[in-house]
């Protein structure tokens, strides 16, 4: 199995875990026509995606999606408030507390905290991969996880960074912190959780303005001691449940 990043930050988020055989797109906040090359085109191995969210950085080809022949699954808030989302047998409304299946991939949501109505996270399993948790778009999580394998996670702005840089634009500042994740909570909540299994640690959703993708990196990987990387776009990262 791997994890290939064909978009991450504001500027649009999108990841597929993918095997020979089948893919499961996570977001689908960029352009339609990036989402069908990491493919190769080949749009039928999508067996689903799943969104978080309805802002367009996760949400963007929602539509082309879904028109696409692909199951997307999302809240009734998400898919409500997702801009111009059009009815569709292909729409799976998910609870925020839920549990469903998309062809191999197993997948468990739960809620998180952001300034939409029914955002969640996503626990995966499929037998390759193990147990990957995908958390982004929050202030912090009030859950821990056992059994994880893989983590692909938000570290979205350093607080020193962002308390200079926005000194006088408080407006924004406040929404950034009332929004995202930032370095020190994503430590503390790694921290707080059994990494005893974890292989990758991908923190992704980094700010172009408020962050620095090598520090992070070496910030969590000091503190968790496991193989972290800062997600780019175009990354490929082997994410099997054993290291080899």
């Amino acid at each position: 199995m791997k994890l290939k990043v064909i978009g991450t930050g504001s500027q649009g988020n999108a990841y597929l875990l993918e095997n020979e055989e089948e893919a499961l797109l996570i977001e689908c906040g960029v352009n339609i026509q990036e989402i069908k090359k990491a493919v190769d085109f080949n749009i039928s191995k999508i067996s689903g995606c799943i969104v978080t969210h309805e802002h367009g950085d996760h949400a963007k080809s929602i539509n082309e999606v879904m028109a696409a022949g692909i199951n997307t699954y999302a809240t009734a808030g998400t898919f409500r408030k997702s801009a111009q989302a059009v009815k569709s047998h292909r729409q799976k409304v998910i609870s925020q507390k839920g549990q469903f299946k998309i062809g191999n991939f197993q997948v468990i949501s739960f809620p998180t905290i952001h300034d939409v109505e029914e955002p969640c996270g996503f626990l995966i399993y499929h037998q390759e991969c193990g147990v990957t948790l995908f958390l982004t778009d929050t202030v912090y999580s009030g859950f821990t996880f056992k059994g994880l394998n893989n983590i692909i996670i938000e570290a979205n702005y350093d607080t020193e960074i962002i308390n200079e840089k926005l000194s006088s634009r408080k407006f924004l500042r406040d929404r950034i912190y009332n929004s995202h994740m930032s370095l020190e909570t994503c430590k503390e909540f790694l921290e707080a959780n059994d990494l005893s299994q974890v292989n990758n640690i991908v923190l992704i959703h980094l700010s172009d303005s408020n962050s620095h993708e090598e520090n992070f990196a070496k910030n969590v990987k000091k503190v968790t001691g496991k193989n972290v990387m800062a997600a780019v776009n175009g990354m490929n990262i082997n994410f099997n449940k054993t290291p080899f």
